[in-house]
């Protein structure tokens, strides 16, 4: 059974290029335009992994995470980041990776690959 990744970002064009990627390569892909609809989207599926913007117009992402158990996710980013920001960021428990955007797309797939399947 494929693995199920949520795609939760406010660009359309960020969400439907890594959709397309992610499907490619044979991942079923759900998206959500933001944090309250990605909570919606969590009542009816359970993906194996989120792939959450950390910055987002509306709740927090801080928020959102908060309400998100047992679920893998992994932030992106435009926005350029200090390391040590970066580490903090993904000291929480069930933040596994920060994804730079623009992203190479082997590097996402590669990396979503390792994620998943460690």
């Amino acid at each position: 059974m494929p693995k199920i990744i949520l795609i939760v970002d406010d660009e359309e064009d960020v969400r439907e290029s890594v959709k397309t990627i992610l499907n490619a390569n044979g991942y079923t892909v759900e998206t959500a335009v933001d944090g309250d609809d990605c909570l919606q989207k969590l009542r009816d599926i359970k993906p194996d992994l989120i792939l959450l913007d950390i910055m987002m117009p509306g709740k927090p992402v801080g928020e959102i995470i908060k309400q998100i158990q047992d679920i893998k996710i992994a932030y992106m980013s435009v926005v350029r980041i200090s390391d040590a920001r970066r580490r903090g960021l993904c000291s929480q428990p069930n933040i596994v990776d920060f994804f730079q955007k623009p992203f190479n797309v082997s590097d996402l797939v590669d990396r979503v690959e390792f994620i998943l399947n460690g």
